[in-house]
């Protein structure tokens, strides 16, 4: 017997949504210490499975979000972003400082891109009081140049933060399951739009591996099995 697409949802979705959630939880943590920290504005850099649900987790939390990823629009990923509320930006067409200044400012930004020289930019694009959320792991050599002094100078006179996210916890799984069952009720029919690529048994091993590496459409590849 199937699954109802609820569970189903939730049983696939549920880990990527913890990362999400286990960063944005630790922004609204750490910035406790302010007592007056009221996010309205956010941006979410890249639109892969964690981006797409980072960026409904904040419309959750009623943030209006900027989702700033390199493919042009119109594609699936963009539509999901804007059937959230959201705006989806090209980095193709438009550079993420100008993003930052005609949709901030940004109160905090979650990095999803696995593209490393991003970061520096992000840090130069956060608002005052903000927090970027760093929860892309990235590989190789790549090196860069940064504006060390901007940076440094808007950190430490504009209260920012910077922090990195791994590990979620139980009760991040426990509020991830609560967010999945609200999206649902609030945006019906979006998480299932996620689940782009299902594969039929772990014989099928093979077809999942090309799926992952060759289909660029793909948001989430999962396998069926009972």
């Amino acid at each position: 017997m199937p699954l109802p697409p609820v569970l189903r949802e939730v049983g696939v979705l549920l880990e990527p949504t913890t990362v999400a959630e286990k960063g944005i939880n630790q922004a609204y943590e750490i910035q406790r210490r302010l007592k007056l920290w009221r996010p309205e504005r956010a941006a979410v850099l890249g639109s892969g499975t964690i981006g797409l649900l980072a960026t409904l987790l904040l419309r959750l939390r009623g943030l209006e979000v900027v989702c700033f990823s390199k493919r042009p629009a119109p594609y699936l990923n963009s539509e999901l972003i804007e059937a959230l509320g959201a705006t989806y930006v090209s980095s193709e067409q438009t550079t993420l400082a100008d993003a930052a200044a005609a949709h901030g400012p940004l109160d905090l930004i979650f990095e999803a891109t696995g593209f490393s020289p991003l970061v520096f930019e992000a840090a130069k694009a956060l608002g005052k009081n903000g927090v970027l959320v760093l929860a892309s792991v990235t590989g190789g050599t790549r090196t860069t140049e940064v504006d060390a002094d901007v940076i440094n100078q808007g950190f430490v006179l504009g209260n920012k933060v910077m922090v990195g996210t791994v590990n979620a916890s139980r009760d991040d799984f426990v509020r991830g399951v609560d967010d999945l069952v609200k999206a649902e009720a609030l945006y019906p029919g979006w998480l299932g739009r996620l689940l782009t690529t299902p594969i039929a048994g772990l014989d099928n091993f093979e077809q999942m591996l090309r799926a992952l590496t060759e289909d660029t459409d793909a948001i989430k590849v999962y396998m069926e099995v009972t």
